[in-house]
């Protein structure tokens, strides 16, 4: 089983979902980034998705856009990625890398899948990858040992979810909305809905992104999913402080209430 397997079966014989923060690497700096995710980890952070920044996303909204414009300029590229998610791995919660493909295609599909394994990271979640496209990383997972994460939507149809989840490994990434990345006031009543529609075609762990930005909103989405994502409300943290150090003291009260929230759902 997977070190995400792991985490999910543990939080599962807790009680209680599982909680992923997300973190673009090199954002503020790569060292920043490594702190930022750390200081995540020590508050209660059950696992971390570390996002390789990409100048052309379709799935971020404007607060992780601008994290990842602000690593780029600043020079990061793959390989400092892999370094951020070897140091955040060695902090022992495991470490899942959400990248557009284009990043993996120009390092090398194989390549790149060694370079994780090798880093310590457990697989990829690939927003705009499609499992009837995904021929090269399907079998460089395989060869690494690597999990694979899609993408399903409350638009997907049954037979497209079937599909899809049928080709992950790891945990099941629901998009609780039509639209970008970002915290909102409410989360989506269609969320639950595409959970249970998830359930019905798989036993794996059902991880819920798009949106959550509270402790209460973490607790509202553990009351039915495995795995609650959270990634602009943590960054937005780093964003909004006027200096490093009260930067990561936000995120890390944030991160202890999210931490909190899943720990007593709202079942």
């Amino acid at each position: 089983m997977s070190r995400i397997g792991v985490a999910f079966d543990k939080a599962r014989a807790d009680g209680r979902a599982v909680l992923v923060g997300c973190m673009p690497a090199g954002f503020p700096t790569v060292e920043g980034s490594i702190a930022a995710m750390t200081a995540m980890v020590s508050a209660g952070v059950d696992v971390i998705e570390v996002e390789i920044p990409y100048s052309d996303p379709v799935m971020d909204g404007p607060v992780i856009q601008k994290a990842s414009d602000i690593a780029l300029a600043g020079g990061v590229r793959t390989r400092d990625t892999l370094r951020v998610i070897e140091a955040v791995a060695a902090t022992g919660a495991p470490v899942v890398t959400m990248t557009y493909w284009n990043p993996v295609e120009r390092y090398g599909v194989d390549a790149f899948a060694r370079d994780l394994a090798s880093a310590g990271g457990t697989g990829l979640v690939t927003p705009d990858l499609i499992p009837e496209e995904a021929g090269e990383w399907l079998a460089a997972s395989d060869a690494y040992g690597l999990d694979r994460t899609f993408l399903v939507s409350p638009s997907s149809t049954d037979a497209r979810l079937a599909m899809t989840v049928a080709h992950c490994r790891g945990f099941v990434y629901a998009t609780a909305i039509m639209g970008v990345t970002g915290a909102r006031a409410q989360t989506s009543d269609a969320a639950p809905v595409l959970v249970d529609r998830v359930r019905k075609v798989t036993d794996l762990p059902v991880g819920v992104g798009l949106g959550v930005g509270t402790g209460a909103q973490a607790g509202t989405v553990a009351g039915y999913a495995d795995g609650v994502i959270v990634g602009s409300a943590l960054i937005r943290c780093l964003l909004d402080a006027p200096d490093e150090a009260s930067g990561l003291a936000a995120l890390r009260a944030l991160s202890a209430e999210l931490a909190e929230g899943v720990r007593n759902p709202n079942r």
